[in-house]
């Protein structure tokens, strides 16, 4: 009987008896006032018009709007501070935070031990940071249309969704245009970031010290940067599509123990992928298609495992410079590349003769720009052929014992393909050109 008693008390304390719909009328204050008057559990129903004045929420309640509901911080801070657990804002537009960058204005922000918070289908416009998830545990934010500013400067602006030590947060099928980056998670783990869109942005996602989280089924295109992981462990990014971004489809610097599968590169980027100094990773099933490097290379980068790919159409395929042979296929199947001209007499989809992506003077070209104008000289031609002719003449480098015949097909939807066209079609517009994702200081 007595744990029976301190079940129902515990069930009672739980449950907020007194909850209710509330419904607010649009005006300057006047949701800040409903909100202090609001007991937990409490529904505040945002009638049409503009709700004006940054809010705090202070306690476990819904925020529901339609098309027309505005919430404007009015240049002023955050818009909405979730200050508190279980809070849900659903179909509403937030605008108007302020520009401070160091306060880390937003139109939602997520604090600490504000757990399980949901964002979900609502119209985040013109705020310096879109979602700033810092450090609640377990939030959704979902559904959302999220467009930021247009500095001239690119660092001037926010990132749509900023995830910092907010272990759980799941971030779905969100439209992510302009700023700086489209999630940006730093110093967090366990984290989902899936089917999301993003557009003419910095970094489509751009993970610092993010272990143990998932990238997949997303979508970039325009962008400087496709997905960035760095000095993060245990990451998986699948399944993504990067059409026409600028500089990288896929960098993996400083990460460890990734595994990168199924993802699509193409549209001509200077890099399809980017491996620097990334240990341990499993790259396999992705097609790189149509970039000036296919992928490069370099810092030491150990232990990987590439099988499967598809190497199609790249100015250069591979870019690595060693002195020792690496071998990139694995328990006898290897990758597709599409200037290998291999023949396959066993009918097993495996090449007959291995193949090498480079040779001495890719080194020479690399380590001499000013070389190239000898390429197409007789003698640089002979020592190809000689090279072609009698491997052990060749330098370390890549080796590809298996490769296969056909490529991996990777589709893309028709919407997709004509976002890409037109990404393509203002590629020398872009105004991401005040950085360098060269300089890997820079983040």
């Amino acid at each position: 009987m007595t744990r029976f008693l301190t079940l129902l008390v515990s069930l009672l304390t739980a449950l907020p008896l007194w909850a209710a719909d509330i419904r607010v009328p649009a005006g300057s204050g006047t949701l800040a006032t409903a909100i202090a008057g609001a007991h937990p559990g409490d529904v505040l129903i945002l009638e049409d018009g503009r709700h004006m004045g940054a809010i705090v929420i202070d306690r476990s309640l819904t925020l529901q709007g339609g098309a027309d509901v505005i919430i404007d911080a009015m240049g002023q801070g955050t818009a909405i501070t979730i200050a508190a657990s279980d809070v849900t804002i659903r179909g509403v537009t937030v605008t108007g935070s302020g520009m401070d960058s160091k306060a880390l204005d937003a139109g939602i922000k997520i604090l600490k031990k504000a757990d399980r918070a949901i964002i979900e289908n609502n119209r985040l416009i013109g705020n310096l940071h879109g979602v700033d998830v810092h450090g609640g545990r377990d939030a959704q934010v979902r559904g959302n249309l999220i467009e930021g500013t247009r500095q001239k400067r690119v660092n001037d602006r926010g990132n749509g969704i900023y995830v910092w030590n907010s272990p759980g947060t799941v971030v779905e099928g969100n439209s992510v245009r302009w700023g700086r980056d489209g999630i940006f998670s730093n110093a967090s783990r366990t984290g989902t970031y899936r089917n999301n869109l993003f557009r003419d942005l910095r970094f489509a996602v751009h993970f610092m010290y993010t272990n143990d989280s998932e990238v997949s089924g997303n979508v970039s295109i325009g962008n400087g940067l496709g997905y960035a992981i760095m000095f993060s462990n245990n990451p998986v990014v699948k399944d993504n599509l990067s059409l026409s971004d600028i500089s990288h489809g896929v960098m993996l610097n400083y990460a460890n123990n990734a595994t990168v599968s199924g993802n699509l590169v193409r549209g001509g980027a200077n890099r399809c992928t980017f491996i620097y100094n990334a240990h341990k990773n499993l790259i396999y099933n992705n097609r790189f298609e149509g970039c000036e490097i296919g992928i490069h290379f370099t810092a030491g980068s150990e232990r990987n495992v590439l099988t499967g790919n598809a190497f199609v159409g790249n100015r250069t395929q591979v870019k690595y410079v060693g002195t020792r042979d690496v071998e990139w296929s694995f328990e006898g199947r290897g990758n597709f590349w599409s200037d290998h001209p291999g023949f396959d007499l066993g009918g097993d989809g495996i090449a007959d003769s291995a193949f090498r992506p480079n040779d001495l003077m890719d080194h020479i070209l690399w380590s001499q720009p000013a070389a190239a104008l000898l390429t197409g000289a007789p003698a640089v031609q002979l020592i190809r052929w000689a090279q072609s002719s009698f491997p052990a003449t060749l330098p370390g480098g890549v080796v590809d014992s298996a490769p296969l015949m056909t490529a991996p097909q990777i589709a893309v939807a028709a919407q997709y393909t004509a976002m890409e066209a037109e990404a393509a079609a203002r590629r020398n517009e872009s105004d991401l050109n005040d950085f360098d994702v060269n300089d890997l200081t820079s983040h």
